[in-house]
């Protein structure tokens, strides 16, 4: 019997002694584990905070070892363990008086997945002030790789009063083309009290002069020219710059001199390079191109940073001058042309408005058509179809437009897949005849009452006969355009043959002769009206036109002007203007 005592006391001192440990050891466990993690050990700090997880109403550490836990997992790499951790940590742990780190290590989590939106709702959950350093400089450093202005802008929606949001969005949109987005940026700029110079390059007071130089820097190919007759591959650079010329000879006789000084760029980056050594060139009142993608930089850059006016007096491109708040396209851009188009349709008289949009696999297609679509979103305007296609799969376009399900007693469709009438308008982003003719021979076929809109480029290319364009009431986008009953017109083409003993173009629409012409009056009589910073009267007012419709550079550094043109009685006639 003493025994049997003596041996149950045994076995319930060495459970004891078993048990003593594990309740009176989490101190020293809890220490152990943070040991690791202060020398940077996480995986084994991971495994050490891993036992004290669990809650014991013994263990004092439980909260710490979740969140020290996680911590060792980001720090491993593991960051979905290390989220999934801390979202525990929220869950059971509601009042712990640490949740302020949790949600900044939170934070710091989404930010690092490009999370942007759930990485703010964690930081606005953060209720000591302790953290604010650390809330800004993780907002600061993770904001600055988004370059995403509707992305930012839902942001500052959701969070009106965050600075670095706001901030962050204003220098993102600063370089915007669009005029809400200027209306934008000085709001921001007003609420945050933000440096508008920061945004805004401020443009030295104007200066007036007798003389105005104007540098222009094209490629002109000299060395490569033949003295023959014939047209040069550069024609459309020799015609631009001979209707310049005119227009100098023009303005001179009308008191305005100017002093106009050619540059071969020889489409060479070390060529600009020389010439933008020259102390002529950094002297000049007014930079006219380069034409060219692969010469913009060193020039707009240049332009930039001697604070010298510059205009591409042919692109569409608004990328070429978008870093550049003295660049200007004398065109109106790619976006204008489609916000613009989008504009036109709502207000043109069409069957319904009810509309579909066709573009190539270009940039410039895309850019347009997605210009165009923005702006329909906020009109009248119905999208039932956006199609993007490929030159290869160019027929589907009638598949889509003019699949017929019935036909008359002569075997003429009568009816389509696509009901007739049941569409308005047409708006084709694409100067590609396998895409626009295919558009046109679909919506002939239909014979009803569908409006096709699309670009005054189609007109130099033989691809459509002028007849259709007025049989279908095609409508076109002409920022060029010109009506060859215009006086000021007439006169240039008289004076043109005089010159050089021919008409100023053979091409069957555009003219870069007139072009040339039309643009050196512009620029020079705004410099001898404005001087050489002319920018503050280009956005007080609106520009009538020499040749061309007009100009409008108020919201914008590009040409907000848009005319639209068709046919009427065998005569390229305009219709409206945007």
């Amino acid at each position: 019997m003493t025994q049997r005592i003596v041996l149950l006391f045994c076995m319930v001192w060495l459970a004891a002694s078993i048990n003593l440990p594990a309740q009176v050891n989490y101190q020293q466990q809890y220490a152990s584990a943070k040991a690791l993690f202060k020398e940077g050990r996480y995986n084994l700090a991971m495994e050490s905070f891993k036992p004290l997880i669990q809650y014991d109403a013994n263990n004092p550490f439980s909260e710490y070892a979740s969140f020290f836990y996680a911590i060792s997992a980001y720090h491993q790499g593991y960051r979905s363990v290390a989220k999934d951790m801390l979202m525990q940590v929220k869950s059971l742990y509601s009042t712990w008086d640490q949740l302020d780190e949790v949600n900044l290590w939170l934070a710091k989590i989404y930010f690092d997945g490009g999370e942007y939106f759930q990485a703010l709702q964690a930081l606005a959950q953060i209720k000591s002030g302790k953290l604010a350093k650390e809330q800004a400089a993780l907002k600061r450093s993770h904001l600055a790789a988004v370059t995403d202005a509707e992305a930012l802008k839902r942001m500052h929606e959701s969070y009106p009063n965050d600075e670095i949001v706001g901030d962050r969005l204003a220098r993102v949109i600063a370089q915007s083309n669009q005029p809400d987005d200027k209306t934008l940026l000085d709001k921001l700029i007003a609420k945050f009290k933000l440096k508008k110079s920061d945004f805004v390059d401020e443009v030295p007071p104007t200066v007036h002069k007798e003389i105005y130089s104007v540098s222009v820097l094209f490629p002109f190919l000299v060395n490569t020219l033949e003295p023959t007759p014939q047209r040069k591959r550069n024609q459309f650079v020799l015609d631009l710059y001979e209707g310049m010329k005119l227009a100098v000879d023009t303005l001179a006789k009308q008191g305005v001199k100017i002093s106009l000084r050619a540059y071969d760029t020889e489409r060479n980056a070390e060529k600009i390079k020389e010439l933008l050594t020259k102390e002529e060139i950094r002297n000049t009142d007014l930079i006219v191109g380069p034409l060219f993608q692969e010469e913009n930089k060193l020039v707009q850059d240049f332009s930039r940073a001697n604070r010298i006016n510059l205009f591409n007096p042919v692109s569409n491109n608004f990328d070429l001058v978008k870093d550049n708040p003295y660049g200007y396209l004398f065109q109106p851009s790619l976006e204008s042309l489609g916000s613009n188009s989008a504009e036109f349709l709502d207000s043109y008289k069409l069957k319904n408005k009810k509309c579909m949009v066709f573009f190539g696999e270009t940039r410039r297609d895309s850019v347009l058509a997605m210009s165009f679509l923005k702006r329909a979103a906020t009109t009248g305007l119905t999208i039932m179809q956006i199609e993007r296609v490929s030159r290869s799969e160019s027929a589907k376009i009638m598949s889509i437009l003019a699949t017929p399900t019935e036909f008359d007693e002569f075997k003429y469709p009568k009816q389509f897949s696509l009901p007739k009438d049941s569409l308005g308008c047409v708006f084709v982003a694409s100067d590609d005849p396998l895409i626009y003719t295919k558009v046109i021979s679909s919506i002939e076929a239909r014979k009803d009452s569908v409006t096709i809109l699309g670009s005054e480029a189609w007109l130099d290319q033989t691809a459509v006969d002028f007849e259709k364009y007025q049989q279908l009431g095609i409508v076109l986008f002409a920022s060029n355009f010109t009506a060859v009953t215009n006086p000021a017109y007439q006169a240039f083409q008289r004076k043109f043959i005089r010159t050089h003993g021919r008409v100023s173009t053979t091409n069957p629409y555009s003219d870069y002769a007139k072009l040339g012409y039309d643009f050196m009056l512009f620029v020079g009589n705004t410099l001898h009206k404005y001087g050489v910073y002319f920018q503050d009267a280009l956005v007080r007012q609106k520009f009538t036109g020499y040749l061309t419709e007009g100009y409008d550079f108020q919201q914008a550094r590009d040409n907000q002007l848009v005319p639209f043109v068709q046919f009427r009685s065998g005569e390229l006639t305009l219709i409206d203007k945007k």
